[in-house]
């Protein structure tokens, strides 16, 4: 009972980091922290294609990697520093399979009494070992967490210590739980979708501004994507889990923890530990009393660029440079 309460207190500090504004300062040296491209609409954005679904490969040679084994040797990282990948997968049991469509990283750096988030698009080609070029979405599905892990050292000279996942189902089941969620739409959605609200053409319409949302609405918003882009996906979801983060806080999460955690256990698989946890319990504090101690920032349309592979897959090449000059701030909090 003791270790749910503190994965969930675990839990509502890293979605606290979704609800506070970005910060205003704008280094000339790195890329500025995330403004409008994630949380207010972009109309130049082109709409996402359906994805194409490449053939699974054959792994090969999957590394054996453990945390302890990852070691960053360019991005800076403090003693105590966690780096916690926020996952979403598409996992159905018709279906199978498990890529990771929402990937957030959030550091927590007790250190410096900071916590910053990044977005990284699942689209993003990249290498991941034993498999070859591939999406980045695809690593958790076939590796797990290990290769996961090793996708973001070798790509981005970054260490991810541990993780927190969840599903659709997962998901749904969490935001009905609740009792739906209320958001803040900043545009409207007019999208194609399987709701029983649909109108007449089979698209649903919301937004903008207050939105009530059960579950299936919920899991609809953030991943529709035939009339928008996946950057703006991304401002949906954040959207979604500032919507969850009030909820669970209107209901008391931190006092109610062991009862609300025995609610969830099953629709949430996380690695994080009791001593994990225990150690960030003041940073909480701090960045809940100060809001300019939360950072965000996304792998945006300045980062990524539209490519189609020879096999016919749409994907996004990373601009390795910015990305890592973006993380150099993030883990730094400058």
């Amino acid at each position: 009972m003791h270790r749910k309460f503190f994965v969930l207190t675990g839990i509502a500090v890293l979605l606290v980091a979704c609800q506070f504004p970005l910060l205003s300062q704008q280094p000339t040296a790195t890329p500025a922290p995330l403004a409008n491209a994630l949380l207010t609409p972009n109309s130049n954005l082109a709409p996402s294609r359906t994805p194409f679904q490449p053939v699974v490969p054959t792994v090969q040679n999957t590394p054996t990697v453990t945390p302890t084994s990852i070691q960053p040797t360019g991005l800076p990282t403090s003693k105590n520093q966690m780096n916690i990948l926020l996952l979403g997968s598409d996992w159905r049991a018709y279906a199978g399979g498990a890529r990771t469509d929402v990937m957030l990283l959030i550091s927590l750096n007790p250190d410096s009494g900071f916590v910053s988030v990044v977005s990284f698009p699942r689209d993003l080609w990249v290498n991941i070992p034993g498999m070859g070029q591939e999406r980045i979405n695809t690593a958790q599905e076939f590796g797990g967490f290990t290769l996961t892990q090793a996708t973001f050292q070798n790509n981005f000279n970054l260490r991810v210590d541990r993780y927190i996942e969840t599903n659709f189902s997962g998901f749904k089941a969490i935001v009905d739980t609740l009792g739906g969620i209320d958001i803040v739409a900043s545009a409207a959605l007019y999208d194609r979708c399987d709701l029983s609200w649909r109108d007449d053409s089979g698209y649903c319409y919301v937004g903008p501004g207050d939105v009530h949302m059960d579950g299936a609405t919920a899991l609809w918003y953030v991943r529709s994507r035939y009339s928008t882009s996946d950057f703006d996906r991304t401002r949906r979801a954040q959207e979604v889990v500032l919507g969850m983060f009030q909820k669970l806080m209107s209901l008391n999460a931190l006092t109610r923890a062991p009862e609300l955690y025995s609610l969830f256990s099953s629709d949430i698989d996380t690695d994080l530990s009791l001593s994990d946890l225990t150690t960030y319990l003041s940073l909480a504090s701090t960045v809940l009393a100060d809001q300019s101690k939360i950072h965000r920032y996304a792998v945006d349309s300045s980062l990524a660029t539209g490519y189609i592979t020879p096999a016919g897959a749409d994907v996004l090449l990373p601009n390795y440079d910015g990305i890592e000059a973006l993380l150099q701030q993030a883990l730094s909090g400058k």
